[in-house]
């Protein structure tokens, strides 16, 4: 059979109506619901800080705190769809600008997108960056409007690059006399405002929410809502959303992984013919999902995580398989002198080791040696060939993975 035939088969087969999907798009992260089981609470606590903004005053700034998975982009973007429509009847003029601060991945990108959505249209590169800031104050002092910015993932771009953005953004409303505007930074990290400047915190003026993780009965009651929405009629075996959410339960009450694995599990029975959804294509799914986050993870990393990472693996490679934080940080900080870099501080260094191990890239242990105290011993959690693999398409770091660091005959010979 030729390749084309092949490919007419299985085109043939996904061209004629699904037996196990009415719509896939509901189990995906950018579908908001009409309603958000469990978030009532967060959603009116977040709706009480916004509301001023339909009398035309100004809300605070809010910071959104929780875990991967947890509602907070859906709760933001259920409630401000919300105030946008209600805003019209009462004369508001109110723009809303959403930012994902990780696929932004620079201070530019953010400040394009804000122009972009004032109806300015700026180059992707070329300019500097005070040049595109000036631009958007520009834009925003010609219009008489409530200027709403949402930055989504915000953590990963203030480690990545400081906090230049947030401090421009606060200080913004001193130069403007017709418009406003406020801050929504939603983040995963629960210590984000440790890397924050005491000048960009005192003008925050912040309020926060918290959200917890979903447990395994919450998560049955989301998954249940959007599969009478997402599948045919008895194209669930009985059991599967049970074993979605108990799942997705035990990794930190994670939503997003919950209907993950129930549509790539639906996926997997319609590419095999199936025309019901069984406990194991839920468990293939899981596998399948957990590969391919661990990728995701790699490619996201910050740089300077990215290079605590290498200085690991580039341990393994001299057959060190546990090492200490003293060590990591010498070859760290000869990777950052080889990549132009100004090292961090072997403080910040060892919490992005805890970083690291809390999502699963690395492993820490402590170990009691007695009268010498306690020492920790840290390894890879992933496959060293899956790290090169990753590291090797990025242009930053690909060059790295060969490296032999000078520092490694000391650190082999310590170990004698």
């Amino acid at each position: 059979m030729t390749e084309r035939t092949v490919l007419d088969d299985v085109f043939a087969r996904f061209s004629k109506d699904s037996s196990i999907f009415r719509d896939r798009d509901v189990l995906r992260h950018d579908y908001v619901p009409e309603k958000l089981p469990h978030r009532e609470e967060q959603i009116r606590c977040f709706g009480e800080i916004v509301a001023p903004v339909l009398r035309g005053s100004r809300c605070s700034n809010v910071f959104i705190y929780g875990k991967t998975g947890t509602g907070k982009t859906a709760v933001v973007r259920f409630v401000l769809n919300r105030l946008a429509q209600k805003a019209r009847p009462f004369g508001a003029e109110v723009k809303i600008c959403y930012v994902n601060c990780r696929l932004a991945g620079t201070e530019y990108r953010v400040f394009s997108s804000l122009c972009d959505a004032l109806g300015s249209k700026i180059p992707f590169t070329g300019l500097a960056v005070g040049e595109v800031f000036d631009r958007f104050k520009k834009n925003l002092s010609l219009n008489k409007l409530l200027f709403m910015v949402i930055l989504d993932e915000i953590d990963a771009l203030i480690k990545a690059r400081g906090d230049v953005l947030l401090y421009e953004l606060t200080r913004i409303n001193e130069d403007l006399h017709s418009s406003r505007t406020s801050i929504v930074g939603i983040s995963n990290d629960l210590r984000f405002k440790e890397f924050l400047d005491p000048r960009v915190l005192s003008s925050l003026s912040e309020e926060e929410i918290v959200f917890r993780p979903y447990d395994a009965a919450e998560l049955r009651d989301i998954l249940s809502d959007r599969a009478c929405l997402a599948f045919q009629e008895g194209a669930l075996r009985e059991g599967t959303i049970d074993l979605c959410a108990a799942l997705a339960a035990a990794e930190h009450g994670d939503a997003r992984r919950a209907l993950d694995l129930l549509r790539v599990a639906g996926e997997l029975a319609e590419r095999r013919g199936s025309p019901v959804v069984v406990e194991d294509h839920i468990r293939q799914a899981e596998r399948r999902i957990e590969h391919d986050r661990t990728i995701e993870a790699l490619k996201n990393l910050p740089l300077h995580s990215k290079l605590v990472l290498c200085s690991v693996y580039l341990l393994g490679k001299a057959k060190i398989s546990s090492a200490v934080t003293g060590d990591i940080y010498e070859i760290y900080h000869e990777l950052c002198d080889l990549s132009g870099l100004s090292p961090l501080t072997q403080r910040r260094v060892s919490s992005l080791i805890n970083e690291l191990d809390v999502i699963g890239l690395l492993n820490t242990r402590v170990i009691n040696k007695g009268r010498y105290g306690r020492t920790r011993r840290i390894c890879l959690s992933v496959s060293r060939s899956l790290i090169r693999e990753v590291f090797a398409s990025d242009n930053r770091v690909s060059c790295l993975i060969d490296y032999a660091p000078k520092c490694l005959s000391t650190i082999s010979s310590s170990r004698g």
